[in-house]
């Protein structure tokens, strides 16, 4: 009996093509956006007459071009050169998904907690003893702490990730939970209640909401309004599911990584370059990763868009080994 994980044939490769192109194109993206804002690399612009970031020679531009070419490059040689049926890709995209929104959860969570501590002993004016007088200055710096305390913990979580399974997002609302009951017996028992103590929990809240959304939609855990979808064949529901992921989903995830990363000025790459804080002085230093939050959402459910397109399709060619979507709808 075929289970959907034979050969392919080749009618499905332009299906295939699209889904990994859409992901090449978007990593390409990502990684010029690094070398034009961080790395004061020109961008593309200046090949079609547009300003140039920074000083350096067109050469360079070219050279951006040209990560967009390799990208697609072997996205296009992966595709031709395999024959994997599209809800194995489908589920090797959810895989590569599952490690990036793990690492994300790890990331929050050791941050958060390293970020509270430093805060807490910065208040109480212990840090100078612990760390000495010199990196306590330091620490009270926000590109001293971002580069040096978070980015370290954030490198740390990919290692985590790779070594674990579990998500956390039960554990993760359990700590919203906690870290709110401290403040309210902090505030009303112990008559003591700091800033970075709020800013934990909109930091693990703001976490907790924009990264289990791919997760979500790989689980079909999002509320549907279903009036018609319900009474779809499995076919149509395909149809449904692969339009509405490209024109829907996709296209909202590349508004957002275009408006929130399109120049140095914007929404989500202005914060993170200036290592933005809130304007409490001993708050968490976290604000420019909430900016982030957005970035790893749009990317995330990018790539979840993506894996729910080629399953949908699979959907539409009547292939063995789709998922009940009946068990998830909701009424």
């Amino acid at each position: 009996m075929n289970t959907g994980t034979g050969p392919t044939p080749k009618s499905v490769r332009p299906f295939r093509l699209f889904g990994w192109a859409i992901l090449a194109i978007m990593a390409a993206y990502l990684l010029n956006n690094y070398l034009t804002y961080w790395q004061d690399l020109p961008g593309i612009a200046p090949i079609y007459g547009g300003a140039a970031n920074g000083a350096l020679p067109i050469v360079w531009s070219w050279f951006q071009l040209a990560v967009y070419v390799g990208f697609l490059a072997v996205a296009i040689v992966y595709v031709m050169r395999s024959q994997t049926p599209l809800r194995v890709d489908s589920a090797r995209i959810s895989s590569i998904n599952t490690f990036i929104i793990r690492t994300a959860f790890f990331a929050v969570l050791i941050v958060g907690l390293v970020d509270s501590a430093i805060s807490f002993l910065r208040i109480e004016e212990l840090l100078p003893a612990v760390v000495g007088q010199g990196l306590a200055d330091e620490l009270g710096k926000s590109r001293f702490r971002g580069a040096y305390v978070h980015m370290p913990l954030i490198a740390l979580s990919f290692v985590i990730a790779a070594f674990t399974r579990t998500l956390g997002f039960t554990w993760l609302a359990l700590l919203v939970v906690v870290a709110e009951l401290l403040i309210v017996i902090g505030r009303f028992i112990l008559s003591y209640e700091q800033a970075f103590m709020a800013d934990l929990v909109r930091f693990w809240y703001a976490a907790l909401f924009l990264f289990a959304s791919a997760y979500t939609l790989l689980e079909e855990g999002h509320v549907r309004v279903d009036v018609f979808y319900a009474g779809l064949k499995p076919k149509t529901r395909g149809y449904v599911n692969a339009v509405g992921s490209v024109f829907l989903g996709m296209a909202l995830c590349a508004t957002i990584l275009a408006i929130g990363m399109g120049g140095k000025q914007n929404v989500i790459n202005a914060p993170i370059l200036s290592y933005e804080t809130t304007q409490a002085g001993f708050g968490l230093y976290v604000k420019y990763l909430m900016a982030g939050f957005l970035g790893v959402f749009a990317v995330t459910m990018m790539i979840q868009f993506v894996s729910y397109f080629m399953d949908a399709v699979a959907d539409v060619r009547g292939e063995p080994g789709g998922r009940d979507h009946d068990s998830h709808a909701a009424h």
